[in-house]
């Protein structure tokens, strides 16, 4: 995140304040027409402001501070801009240096505000939240005893972080379940392979590469998982419940598969904000098909790289529409006070100029997660693949040069790296990508 100016910001809202209590706290404010002057009508909005302040430190039941009372106005402006702008007091801004400093646990979930409601981005794979079976699209009630209704993201965020081995109990209503559910989970330190590569049975030539966050590290290992697989015809860009990260590693993945033109630009109220990245020649990799399966917890970033290479026609994006959060924020300090805003100052734009925030990106195809319907000769290849993976194993006992562990090896092949054809099956999202990715490579079609 960006720091502005310290001073500018002081300085502007000390001399508000000055102005309007110079002019005197109980000045009726008065209408104006739209052709006069805007300065006039924020100096008498200022002034109401004062004034309303005024009637509360001497009319209201119990003693307030002033200064109190302006942060909890602030607060709430900041809450009502948007819903990831906020005031953040001396102690909030100082919070923002816990991911650096030192230990913290947490439960592995990306959250963020739908309708004004909290709700789960995604749950990262193996975290403490994934384990629990916490899943995107969940709206969290309360978070242990403090119900959320009004809370702001940072403060959800807070009260979720805690020590490593603490637990804590998330109340969440789910799509289809009659009442909301309780989860407990135990907090951990996060660690997560952002990105990780696997085979997929019987298809020798298909690269499925999962990215489950942006981090530093994602260009660098997607090209790693790619040239290790020198014969692949076709790519699955996974990016489900990928609540997002790093831009510039969401624009160099969208760079490795076009050669040219905009990948995503960023456009605010202040030009200083507008800013274009580009996409570039070497090494890209224009002809491989490629099938870009999201979902509902596929979040920021991965919004950037699943949207863009729909525009630039160089995937078929398939699953469910994405969370929808495509825009900016920065940290600015003000003056010497410890204390800071968090801004919402730009947007995302897709090369085609359609904004991700509060739209997302709709699938080519749309399909639903599930199970996909298998007919009974489908069943029953599955049982005959188990069954000669029994007889070469029996076979193996009757060879005095071979161990069953030696028979066993090639097959299983490390079973976590592989994408059985019953996982498939439980996947229909994966199985649909997988079909359409076939075609494509058949037809060429995806070939920019």
């Amino acid at each position: 995140m960006i720091q502005k100016s310290k001073k500018i910001i002081a300085t502007g809202l000390i001399s508000t304040i000055a102005t309007a209590y110079m002019l005197g706290s109980f000045v009726q404010a008065k209408s104006v027409p739209s052709e006069e002057s805007s300065a006039k009508a924020k100096l008498e909005a200022y002034i109401k402001f004062t004034q309303i302040l005024n009637v509360i430190e001497q009319e209201y039941v119990d003693e307030v501070n002033t200064t109190v009372l302006v942060d909890k106005a602030l607060k709430g402006l900041m809450s009502n801009l948007d819903a990831h702008s906020a005031f953040m007091d001396a102690k909030s801004y100082s919070d923002l240096d816990v991911q650096t400093k030192g230990e913290f646990g947490g439960l592995g979930i990306s959250v963020g505000m739908r309708d004004g409601a909290l709700t789960v981005i995604a749950p990262l794979d193996g975290t403490p939240a994934d384990k629990a079976g916490v899943k995107a699209g969940d709206i969290i009630l309360k978070i242990d005893d403090k119900a959320t209704i009004g809370m702001n993201i940072d403060d959800a965020v807070k009260l979720m972080r805690g020590k490593p081995k603490t637990d804590i109990v998330l109340t969440i209503v789910r799509k289809g379940e009659t009442k909301p559910l309780k989860i407990k989970i135990t907090r951990d330190i996060i660690k997560i392979d952002s990105v990780y590569a696997k085979n997929i049975e019987k298809e020798k030539d298909i690269a499925y590469i999962k990215v489950s966050s942006f981090d530093q590290k994602v260009v660098k290992d997607v090209k790693k998982a790619l040239s290790e697989r020198n014969s692949t015809k076709g790519i699955i860009l996974d990016l489900r419940n990928n609540p997002g990260g790093l831009l510039s590693q969401a624009v160099g993945l969208v760079d490795m598969f076009v050669d040219h033109g905009v990948i995503v630009s960023q456009k605010g109220r202040d030009k200083a904000e507008n800013m274009e990245y580009n996409a570039t020649k070497p090494d890209s990799d224009l002809t491989t098909p490629i099938v870009t399966l999201v979902n509902g917890g596929s979040a920021s970033a991965s919004e950037i790289v699943s949207g863009a290479l729909q525009d630039f026609k160089r995937s078929v994006v398939v699953g469910e529409k994405t969370f929808g959060k495509g825009s900016v924020q920065i940290v600015m300090p003000l003056d010497k006070s410890k204390e800071a805003l968090k801004l919402t100052v730009a947007r995302y734009y897709l090369p085609s100029g359609r904004t991700i925030q509060n739209k997302g990106v709709t699938p080519d195809i749309i399909v639903h997660y599930g199970k996909v319907p298998k007919a009974k000769d489908d069943s029953f290849m599955i049982k005959e693949n188990e069954l000669k993976a029994h007889l070469k194993a029996e076979l193996a006992k009757l060879d005095d040069n071979t161990t069953v562990s030696d028979a066993n090896a090639t097959d299983n092949n490390d079973t976590k790296n592989l994408i059985t054809t019953e996982m498939l099956y439980n996947d229909s999202q994966l199985k649909s990508g997988l079909d359409i990715l076939k075609a494509l490579i058949i037809t060429n079609k995806g070939s920019k």
